[in-house]
């Protein structure tokens, strides 16, 4: 499972994956995180991450979370999903970064820094599990930066082109 996570104004991609063991795997921004957690009561998860333990109460009427009684603004969205690439693409203003959503290796560059693109014209093609997958501009604009190139392997996360 992929979801993009927005705590406090801050963005992170999660990916969380269940051994066979029950436990669970995952990465924050591509960084390898240990995890385990339980349902202790109706929206309360005792998580056990990285050797410390916390326990995270869930108030999801007003998009929060509570973590040793500090609480978070919190809004996790399916990066997959279309409610989230049309809520997402709403937000014009400034430059956009197109990010890797899974490992995989660059097999195209389709625009080059200084292309004009429209929103959802390809950008980058990115090959993983031996499919092709087009990212496309989140915006109408300009290609400032691509930051890689044909053959680069890539991890989820990683910023791969700018679109002002």
């Amino acid at each position: 499972m992929i979801f993009d996570v927005t705590v406090n104004g801050r963005d992170y991609r999660v990916e969380l994956e269940q051994t066979e063991k029950g436990s669970w795997a995952g990465r924050v921004n591509g960084d390898r995180v240990a995890v385990n957690a339980a349902n202790t009561a109706s929206g309360v998860l005792s998580m056990l991450i990285g050797g410390e333990s916390y326990e995270i109460v869930a108030n999801p009427s007003q998009q929060q979370i509570a973590i040793g009684g500090v609480r978070y603004s919190v809004e996790v969205r399916d990066p997959r999903s279309w409610r989230t690439r049309r809520a997402r693409a709403g937000a014009q203003d400034g430059a956009k970064k197109i990010v890797a959503p899974m490992p995989g290796k660059v097999v195209r560059v389709i625009a080059q820094p200084g292309t004009a693109v429209e929103q959802g014209s390809g950008v980058i093609v990115i090959e993983a599990m031996k499919m092709q997958n087009e990212l496309k501009s989140p915006k109408k604009g300009r290609v400032a930066k691509v930051l890689v190139g044909e053959g680069a392997a890539v991890n989820a996360g990683d910023v791969l082109a700018v679109i002002e």
